[in-house]
C-alpha cells in the first residue's frame, strides 16, 4: 500500500478549472462530430457514434484524474445518470473505480486527533489503511483499556468544504461538454443528487440509521440466514469518524463462497432477497447502495452442505426513509407487476411520480414494460420464462442475465420521446432491486421467489385491512 504523503486539495480553483477545460474540449469535439454525422446522413442528436464514445472515455478519464469527490460524483452519475445522460457516457462512467489510493496517515492524523479530542489517546490506531474509497478510508484501532479491535471509518480532511464546489464543477463540465441540456427537470435531479452526496458524508445521520437498522434486524425472524449489523462504539463517533465493531468475513465474489454447496448459496441468496422484503414491507427503511462491498458473509464450516450462515450489513450512508404514501404506491406497484395487472401497475407508477397523469399511452406502456421486465424473477412459477428454468422448474438467476436485458431495455426507453424522467426515489428503488438481483446472480442461485414475496405482500394487505376497519 502506497506511502505517498498527499492530501485533498481544499483550493477549488485548479480543480474547477481543470473540469471546465475538459468540458470545453469535449463540447467542441462533439460539435464537430455533429457536423460529421449530418454529412454522413445520421441524425444530429445521435450520441452513439464512435466519436462520442471516445469523448465519453476521455471525459471520464479527466474526472478520474481529479480523484476524491469527483470519483464519487462520477459514480453517482453512473448510477442515476441513465435518466438524463447519453448511454455512452453512463457506460464510460461505470468504469470509474472506487478503489483509490489511501492517504498516508500523516495527512489524516491531525484531523482525527482534533475530531476525537480527549478520547484520541484511548485508541491505538493502525496507520496502515485496510481499505480506501473516494470519500473515506478504513483503519483498525485497538481500545487500549480492553484490547478490543474496532474499525474506524475516517472521512478525508476538508471534504465538507469542497463537496459543493466540486459538484458544481462537474455540472458545468457536463453542460460545457453538451452531455446535458439545462432545464427544470435536470435541476431537480441534480439537486436530489447533491442531497444524496451530502448524506454520504453526514456521519451522525449514518450512525443513527446504523443503530435503527441494528434494532430492526435484531427483531426480525428471517429463516434462511441470520443478519448482523456491526455495533457502534458511540463514544468514538464524531462528525468525521465512525467507530464500529470489527468483523471478519467473506465478500460474495470470493472463490470460497463460489465453492459452497448450492443449498448454502441458495440460502444466502434468499436471505438477501428477504432482507429487501423486510425493508420494503415491514421497516419502510431501505439501504439503497447494495454494492458488494457493503456486505460480508460469515460462514460456518465451508465443507458443510447445509449450514446457518450470516449476512453482515456494513454501510448505511445511503438510506431511504420512505413515507407511508411512497411505500403504499411502491407495494401496490410491485404487487400489480407480479399479477401482470398493467392498469394497476400504471396507477402505482403515477402515484410514485414516475408517470404524469397526462402521459401518453406509449409512455405508459414504456414504464409498465420496464417494471414487468425488472420484476421477472418474482413472478408465479407458471409465468417464469421457461428458458431460464432448471430441470426442477427453478429460476436460474445467473443464467437469466436479467440485469443485462433490463439495462438494454432501459437505454432504449430513455431515447423515446414518450420517456418521462422518473423520481429520484424510484431510481433508488430500481438501483436497490438491481443490486439485490446481481448479488443473487453472483451466487448462481436457483430458486423461485414468488412464495416469499407473496407472504410479505399478504401480511401487508392484512395490516392494511385491519387499519381500515379501525
Amino acid at each position: 500500500m502506497s506511502k505517498k504523503r498527499r492530501g485533498l486539495k481544499t483550493s477549488t480553483l485548479p480543480r474547477t478549472l481543470t473540469a471546465s477545460l475538459a468540458g470545453i474540449r469535449a463540447g467542441s469535439a462533439l460539435a464537430v462530430d455533429g457536423v460529421v454525422q449530418r454529412v454522413m446522413g445520421r441524425g444530429p442528436d445521435d450520441a452513439d457514434s464512435e466519436f462520442a464514445r471516445r469523448e465519453a472515455r476521455l471525459f471520464v478519464s479527466e474526472l478520474g484524474k481529479l480523484k476524491g469527490t469527483y470519483i464519487k460524483i462520477g459514480q453517482m452519475l453512473a448510477l442515476f445518470g441513465e435518466q438524463f445522460l447519453p448511454a455512452v457516457l453512463v457506460e464510460a462512467l461505470r468504469d470509474l473505480s472506487d478503489q483509490t489510493e489511501p492517504l498516508h496517515w500523516d495527512a489524516l492524523e491531525t484531523s482525527v486527533r482534533d475530531s476525537l479530542g480527549a478520547l484520541y489517546p484511548e485508541l491505538d490506531i493502525d496507520p496502515q489503511a485496510i481499505a480506501a474509497a473516494s470519500l473515506a478510508q478504513i483503519h483498525l484501532a485497538k481500545i487500549r483499556t480492553t484490547g478490543e479491535w474496532i474499525c474506524l471509518k475516517i472521512q478525508y480532511p476538508g471534504l465538507a468544504q469542497v463537496i459543493d464546489s466540486d459538484f458544481d464543477a462537474v455540472v458545468r463540465m457536463l453542460l460545457l461538454a453538451r452531455w446535458v441540456k439545462a432545464g427544470r427537470e435536470l435541476d431537480d435531479w441534480l439537486e436530489s443528487m447533491r442531497v444524496h452526496l451530502h448524506n454520504e458524508i453526514d456521519y451522525p445521520r449514518e450512525a443513527d440509521f446504523t443503530e435503527r437498522m441494528a434494532g430492526l434486524v435484531a427483531r426480525s425472524h428471517a429463516t434462511s440466514v441470520s443478519y448482523h449489523v456491526p455495533r457502534l462504539h458511540r463514544e468514538y463517533c464524531t462528525d468525521r469518524v465512525l467507530a464500529m465493531e470489527y468483523i471478519q468475513g467473506f465478500s460474495v465474489v470470493e472463490p470460497d463462497v463460489a465453492r459452497l454447496s448450492i443449498e448454502r448459496r441458495n440460502s444466502l441468496a434468499k436471505g438477501m432477497l428477504e432482507l429487501f422484503f423486510l425493508e420494503l414491507y415491514d421497516w419502510g427503511l431501505l439501504q439503497t447502495d447494495p454494492n458488494f462491498g457493503n456486505y460480508l458473509l460469515r460462514l460456518e464450516d465451508r465443507r458443510k452442505k447445509v449450514a446457518h450462515d450470516e449476512l453482515v450489513l456494513l454501510d448505511f450512508g445511503s438510506v431511504l426513509d420512505c413515507s407511508d404514501e411512497f411505500l403504499f404506491h411502491l407495494r401496490n406497484t410491485i404487487e400489480a407487476g407480479l399479477q401482470q395487472d398493467v392498469p394497476r401497475l400504471i396507477e402505482g407508477l403515477i402515484g410514485l411520480g414516475c408517470l404524469r397523469e397526462d402521459a401518453s399511452d406509449a409512455g405508459r406502456k414504456l414504464f409498465a414494460d420496464f417494471c414487468l421486465h425488472l420484476l421477472e424473477p418474482l413472478r408465479p412459477p407458471a409465468h417464469l420464462p421457461r428458458e431460464y428454468l432448471n430441470a426442477r422448474g427453478e429460476y436460474c438467476w445467473a443464467q437469466s442475465r436479467l440485469m443485462r436485458r433490463v439495462g438494454k431495455q432501459a437505454a432504449l426507453s430513455a431515447t423515446s420521446r414518450h420517456f418521462t424522467t422518473p423520481s429520484r426515489d424510484f431510481a433508488l428503488i430500481a438501483r436497490k432491486l438491481s443490486g439485490v438481483f446481481n448479488f443473487i446472480a453472483v451466487l448462481e442461485a436457483e430458486f423461485n421467489a414468488y412464495d416469499m414475496v407473496e407472504l410479505h405482500a399478504r401480511r401487508w394487505r392484512e395490516r392494511e385491512q385491519r387499519a381500515a376497519k379501525g
